[in-house]
């Protein structure tokens, strides 16, 4: 049990007025804990004897406008209920930041099971792992079905123009995390600029995730082949569900561990290939792999310029603090770059 003043970022007296003003009645104590989130936004449980919600605020340092990726994140979960896209309920979005000092949504508390770690995968026998990936591509299927005009999101992005705006934005993003006289600085450009010759047609216009994988997802705690809600919806947006499913792939890549600095539970060997769950994917959807490898290495551009964007914040991290450049990540962007170039050239002429 964690106090009040032990965590930053929460008011429990703020916050036990607002749920009061809103008609929750407490039912003992409010008591809260912290479960994840630093550069990304904050995720607490708060609870009391009888009840228990989430609350997900941005962080308390180097916010910038997008902030208001709290309205963003309730409306998409908010309008996914009652679909077959299994989310947390609703309950309350608060843009007054005189509660809390930001903006802050509360939903309830899903009880179940994260898999982070390679470790937890690998504890279930091979039909539940088997299992769990079918559950798992079943969600995203049923995310990408799902008519965003139907649940009032036909605003929640542009419908046409998703592929030329991610080529756009992450091929700025790199000159923003790049190095001086950086070596890696001809091949980034080289896949930026067959990227930008080789945009396909969207697909379709789907809700899209934008960071789909395992441990984004809350599984039953008795039946891990059992997804209980879909979180972490900072990046959903309208767009290409192909561009969806092709990141989902591309996070089977053993950088991932580099990235994340742990043997994540998506790069196990026990899991379908990038191949495997491509195919699986368009079995279930109905949708073929058309361009596929546009979108491979679309996926391979973007976590490059993720994993570039980690080791420039550690850098600047260690420069504020006067420290050496020793503990930098090893180097994951030049071969996830050479990865997305060969995805390229295996493009049909």
């Amino acid at each position: 049990m964690t106090s009040a003043d032990r965590l930053d970022g929460l008011d429990l007296p703020a916050l036990d007025r607002y749920l009061r003003s809103l008609g929750i009645d407490r039912d003992g104590e409010l008591r809260a804990e912290f479960i994840s989130g630093g550069r990304s936004n904050l995720t607490f449980r708060m609870y009391d004897d009888k009840t228990s919600w989430l609350i997900r605020r941005p962080p308390l340092h180097g916010l910038t406008p997008s902030a208001h990726d709290m309205a963003r994140e309730y409306k998409v979960v908010a309008a996914l209920q009652g679909t077959p896209v299994p989310v947390a309920r609703t309950i309350a979005l608060c843009e007054d930041d005189a509660v809390l000092g930001a903006p802050f949504q509360i939903v309830e508390f899903v009880a179940g099971q994260v898999v982070r770690r390679r470790a937890q995968l690998e504890a279930f026998n091979h039909t539940v792992i088997d299992k769990c990936v079918d559950a798992l591509i079943r969600v995203l299927v049923d995310l990408h079905s799902v008519d965003p005009n139907a649940v009032g999101l036909a605003d929640f992005g542009k419908p046409s123009g998703y592929l030329e705006r991610q080529v756009r934005r992450w091929g700025s993003q790199w000159e923003l995390v790049r190095l001086p006289d950086d070596h890696r600085d001809a091949d980034v450009e080289r896949l930026h600029s067959g990227l930008q010759q080789a945009i396909p047609q969207q697909s379709r216009t789907s809700i899209v995730h934008g960071d789909y994988r395992i441990d984004n997802t809350i599984l039953d705690a008795d039946d891990p082949t059992r997804v209980r809600a879909v979180v972490d919806w900072e990046l959903s947006t309208l767009g290409d569900p192909l561009s969806d499913t092709a990141l989902m792939c591309v996070y089977r890549d053993p950088a991932l561990d580099l990235i994340v600095n742990a043997q994540a539970a998506w790069t196990s060997p026990l899991l379908p290939t990038a191949d495997e769950l491509a195919d699986r994917y368009s079995l279930v959807s109905g949708l073929p792999l058309e361009h596929w490898e546009f979108y491979m290495a679309l996926a391979y551009f973007k976590l490059a310029i993720i994993a570039a964007g980690i080791d420039f914040r550690r850098r600047m991290s260690d420069q504020a603090r006067g420290k050496g450049e020793s503990d930098h990540m090893p180097e994951v962007v030049a071969p996830l770059i050479s990865r997305g170039l060969g995805e390229l050239a295996r493009l049909p002429d």
